[in-house]
């Protein structure tokens, strides 16, 4: 069943009233595209990126895992959430003898966390699985079943959560970037819905749509919804995307 369909059959998704103002932080999960290793080594990039654009802003951040991290600032949502879709690199890989510029792609979706989530998720759609969250060197660094696994069911959506000391701390954490992800998904109907009313159309906010470019060779960052572009790029893959960020914020 897709979540189209899941939502059409009334399920027990529920909006509330959002009482908690701005979401208190953020999860950004990047995911390695086309391009093999390349593409994952891109993915990382990102990462750092993004985390130090958020640590020169003040903000708290956290490693969940490898590819994804969480931003800690109620602001940090308005700032990133148009970060979400795919993101493409073209440059010559350390490897590359023959200096082949290789195009690889990574992913990446923006989940805002909320104190309280807008969504009521049926405790029967869930499956739970338990088991030892993993330290470095592949070490278990906890000799209980701390690290959570939902499952959802009617989506197929999966969540684990290995970062907290306890299992219940992890459950929670879980269920919120759970509940964001069905949360997005929501969202993302609603505005291929009504796409051709809104007054800017930056993007639908999916996965799959390609929105930026990072040309190395050309020391150029072309975000194709605004069809503008930004030079120097090791200032950029440093945390300096603030010119990037302001003009998707102007252009709402």
């Amino acid at each position: 069943m897709d979540y189209a369909e899941y939502l059409k059959n009334g399920s027990q998704n529920k909006t509330e009233e959002r009482s908690d103002g701005k979401p208190s932080s953020v999860v950004m999960e990047l995911r390695a595209g086309a391009g093999g290793n390349e593409a994952t080594l891109f993915a990382l990039d990102l990462k750092e990126m993004y985390q130090k654009y958020a640590e020169k802003n003040g903000w708290k951040t956290r490693i969940l895992d490898e590819l994804t991290l969480e931003i800690s600032s109620p602001d940090a949502y308005d700032a990133l959430r148009y970060e979400t879709g795919v993101h493409r690199v073209q440059r010559i890989p350390i490897t590359e003898k023959s200096g082949r510029v290789h195009t690889s792609t990574a992913s990446i979706a923006v989940l805002p966390i909320r104190t309280k989530s807008k969504m009521e998720i049926n405790p029967a759609d869930i499956k739970m699985e338990f088991s030892r969250s993993g330290g470095a060197g592949g070490q278990n660094v906890n000799k209980v079943e701390t690290a959570v696994r939902l499952i959802h069911i009617p989506t197929s959506i999966d969540v684990r959560s290995s970062s907290e000391r306890s299992q219940q701390a992890n459950r929670e954490k879980a269920m919120q970037i759970l509940s964001a992800k069905l949360e997005q998904l929501q969202e993302e109907k609603e505005a291929k819905d009504h796409a051709a009313e809104r007054k800017a159309q930056i993007g639908t906010g999916d996965r799959s749509e390609k929105i930026r470019t990072y040309n190395f060779l050309q020391d150029r960052v072309t975000d194709h919804r605004l069809q503008k572009s930004w030079h120097n790029l090791p200032k950029i893959l440093a945390g300096g995307i603030d010119d990037i960020i302001d003009a998707l914020r102007e252009a709402v």
